[in-house]
């Protein structure tokens, strides 16, 4: 990913899916992909602890019940870090079928739209930094779609129709959906609208990232997603078929998400997490596999545009008596944030004061 002389790189590794396709891969994981160092922590049986809260859209425009839906969402993102945005007006049919067509493109097509070097952008895999580094199993498609002038002439444009017409209405659309969310936390948060509007304007960074994740033969032993926390403002995604693999770590269990249909999972971010000087709380999550079938998602992630400030809103730190977290350039954010491996909320520790 590159903007504004911003350079971050990832090392090029193998598709796990084509691996599985081809019989490369059908008992045994490479070691490479034997997650030993993750905890295998078992996830919470409690139903009603693993209904995470869901918020109505329509509800938080709404003459006679804004205000009920607002405190709603305030407590989602206190207690909880994510939720489920239902009613929002999307039409999503075509755009998960297209998703599901386009990783199941012929290899020499999707060499055409792979990583090159120095760069994060298009299919591999992101915050690999040597050849000895563990793998997520997982084929990962990753591209800026926000602000438009900053889309890489080498890979949008060479997206396949119809597909590049529907990501390009699906991120405009989930750009305006992330804008309102903005806007209804200043007004949970009691600060003023414009504090949030100037951080995440017509200019603020949208970044998708396509996961395919395969079937895998020891899924005991591998891990789709390694656990971590966002570091963005708001992540929006998006389950494209009904398997489910997403995990949030709460009161010390990882608790499995079940999506509703049409639903949006929404999370909290570091940086929203940092502007609100520690109110609302990013959460760790991950992605686990099975032996059965494939799971797709797309996560959008929503972010202050190149030459903000992230750091903790002036009003919260006279409010709380102190800032909690340094305040860095975005540029500098996100250059510390792909210097480093994924873990955990590491790097959100290393902005604290």
């Amino acid at each position: 990913m590159e903007g504004k002389g911003v350079t971050f790189s990832s090392v090029i590794v193998p598709s796990v899916q084509e691996m599985v396709k081809e019989k490369v891969i059908t008992t045994v994981l490479p070691p490479r992909y034997v997650r030993s160092d993750q905890e295998k922590g078992e996830a919470a049986i409690d139903s009603g602890l693993n209904q995470i809260p869901i918020i109505d859209m329509s509800l938080l425009s709404s003459s006679t019940s804004m205000d009920s839906e607002i405190d709603k969402l305030d407590f989602a993102c206190k207690e909880w870090g994510f939720f489920q945005l239902v009613n929002h007006g999307m039409d999503l049919d075509k755009f998960k079928s297209d998703i599901q067509d386009f990783f199941n493109l012929p290899m020499e097509e999707k060499k055409k739209l792979w990583q090159q070097p120095g760069d994060i952008e298009g299919f591999g895999q992101a915050f690999v930094f040597s050849e000895e580094q563990k793998l997520d199993w997982a084929d990962v498609f990753f591209l800026t779609m926000q602000p438009v002038p900053l889309r890489k002439p080498h890979l949008f444009p060479k997206l396949p129709l119809p597909f590049r017409d529907t990501l390009d209405t699906y991120s405009a659309e989930l750009k305006s959906i992330a804008k309102v969310l903005f806007a209804k936390l200043a007004s949970a948060l009691k600060i003023k609208p414009e504090e949030m509007e100037k951080l995440f304007d017509d200019e603020l960074g949208q970044r998708i990232r396509m996961n395919y994740y395969p079937p895998c033969p020891e899924p005991d032993k591998a891990i789709g997603l390694t656990p971590h926390s966002d570091a963005t403002g708001l992540t929006i995604l998006l389950q494209v078929n009904e398997v489910e693999g997403l995990q949030i770590k709460k009161d010390g269990k990882w608790v499995s998400v079940k999506p509703l249909p049409n639903a949006l999972v929404v999370n909290v971010g570091d940086i929203l997490e940092i502007i609100t000087n520690g109110t609302y709380r990013s959460i760790e999550h991950r992605g686990v596999v099975n032996s059965e079938k494939e799971r797709l998602s797309v996560a959008s992630f929503h972010n202050t545009g190149f030459g903000k400030e992230i750091g903790p809103m002036r009003s919260l730190v006279e409010r709380h008596k102190g800032a909690l977290f340094k305040t860095l350039t975005t540029e500098e954010y996100f250059h510390g944030l792909f210097s480093r491996e994924l873990d955990g909320k590491a790097y959100l520790d290393v902005m604290r004061i």
